[in-house]
């Protein structure tokens, strides 16, 4: 029997030419089954396989290009929308229009000559759409804030196969929900938001060697307490494998990589992390005036396709007994990368339009990643005993972006929200995908399901 899929030329079945490519991402440990897999050319392409799946009950998996798993995605209907990946930068109105499939490079590219900033994440391989629905923590954010909360509009297929383009006037809910509550809502084929100006900042990374994790985060503490907006700090202690892709300085070594972003003159910038830069020599110093195309060499995430397994959590303030025991999880044997994000600044106070973004009164954002290596297969089970000796602080809290679940195992956003943001999300999710067709990623639980 015929469909309207078959007017498609991308359409492809398990074991087909074009299935793999298709469904593959970053997570190589969260590769989508669907039973049939669309590599959209457009967004009329994907209309129709939003209606195909409409018309038959079946789940709807949308691959982007960000680097979270999409778990509980077996069955159903794929979209692959990484074709809609169309960038315009409008630099009089200091705005920009980016396809649902573009990653955070191109825009970074476009904004860059017009002396434009966006507020994408560490990694600008990640993909826009997934990145800012689900609230978006930039390097930045202690300054401007989240990057949901510049979005002026949304160009979502919902899942009755209907194009809207999402506003506040146009529908008030809608809006607030996809901005910060995910992609559960429909497939958002557009996003239109505005940028920030600047053409460079002062950032980079401190590599210190990782005994010295004590007295860091020690020093990391007094200094976040205190600091401007305009300063963002990170740290992340990782061994890095004995291997020739990783610089020599830190092959094989256990490190603190202290991350530093700064909206300012380098002078002041430099005073405020003076007293991180005299815990130890850095074995590498990256801290520099930065051009903003060069926005993702502070982190310097991973950018290959691999196994994955992560977690996060957040804390609500500076505990010295938390930081013992993420201290206790740090050493040269740890199998998984250890960071905590410092938040608060413009990411705790409300979006000029109101927006879903939960857990903005957070201090710190802990996040936990561990890649292929001797340990590996240990480390799901290492990372789910570190949130679970958190609880006591977290209280299985976290942002959205960052939640999963170290085994891969299907999690829901219960954790992300309050108990009111999560009822009015439930409600709008309720009114615009009644028969949970978006139910793959991190989902907007059903009520029956809360405890």
């Amino acid at each position: 029997m015929s469909t309207a899929l078959d007017a498609i030329p991308t359409v492809f079945a398990p074991g087909t030419p074009g299935y793999d490519a298709a469904r593959d991402g970053f997570d190589l440990s969260a590769i989508p089954t669907p039973d049939v897999a669309v590599s959209a050319r457009d967004e009329a392409d994907v209309v129709t396989a939003v209606r195909f799946a409409a018309e038959r009950d079946l789940p709807v998996v949308v691959r982007t290009t960000g680097h979270g798993p999409v778990g509980g995605a077996e069955g159903g209907v794929l979209i692959d929308i990484r074709a809609l990946a169309r960038v315009r930068v409008d630099a009089q109105r200091r705005t920009a229009v980016v396809g649902g499939g573009a990653t955070w490079t191109p825009v970074l590219a476009q904004c860059a000559p017009a002396g434009l900033i966006p507020l994408c994440g560490s990694s600008p391989e990640v993909g826009v759409a997934s990145y800012t629905t689900g609230g978006g923590l930039s390097p930045l954010g202690r300054r401007y804030g989240w990057a949901a909360d510049r979005v002026r509009r949304v160009r979502l297929v919902t899942p009755d196969g209907e194009v809207r383009d999402i506003t506040a006037d146009s529908d008030p809910e809608l809006f607030w929900a996809v901005r910060g509550g995910g992609c559960g809502f429909g497939v958002a084929t557009e996003l239109e938001f505005d940028l920030v100006r600047g053409d460079v900042m002062y950032g980079g990374g401190l590599f210190l060697p990782g005994e010295c994790a004590p007295e860091l985060l020690a020093a990391f503490g007094r200094v976040t307490a205190s600091a401007p907006d305009a300063l963002s700090l990170s740290v992340a202690f990782v061994s890095f494998p004995p291997v020739d892709a990783v610089p020599a300085p830190l092959r094989g070594r256990f490190v603190a990589h202290l991350r530093v972003a700064y909206t300012g003159a380098p002078v002041e910038a430099e005073r405020l992390i003076a007293p991180l830069r005299a815990v130890a020599a850095p074995i590498v110093d990256t801290v520099r005036c930065l051009p903003i195309l060069e926005f993702g060499t502070i982190h310097g995430d991973p950018t290959i396709p691999q196994p994955v397994s992560c977690g996060g959590a957040v804390l609500p303030a500076w505990d010295d007994a938390a930081i013992e025991v993420l201290l206790d999880e740090v050493g040269p044997a740890t199998p998984h990368m250890l960071e905590m994000r410092h938040l608060g600044g413009a990411l705790a106070r409300p979006a000029a339009v109101p927006d879903a973004v939960g857990n903005r009164d957070a201090a710190l954002n802990v996040f936990t990643s561990a890649y292929p290596g001797p340990a590996f297969a240990d480390a799901a089970a290492i990372q789910t005993a570190i949130y679970e000796r958190l609880l006591p602080w977290s209280g299985g809290r976290s942002l959205l972006n960052f939640t999963s679940r170290p085994d891969g195992a299907p999690v829901d956003a219960r954790g992300a929200f309050d108990a009111k943001t999560l009822a009015r999300l439930q409600d709008v999710k309720a009114a615009t995908d009644p028969r949970n067709l978006f139910r793959t990623g991190v989902t907007i639980p059903e009520p029956a399901a809360v405890s």
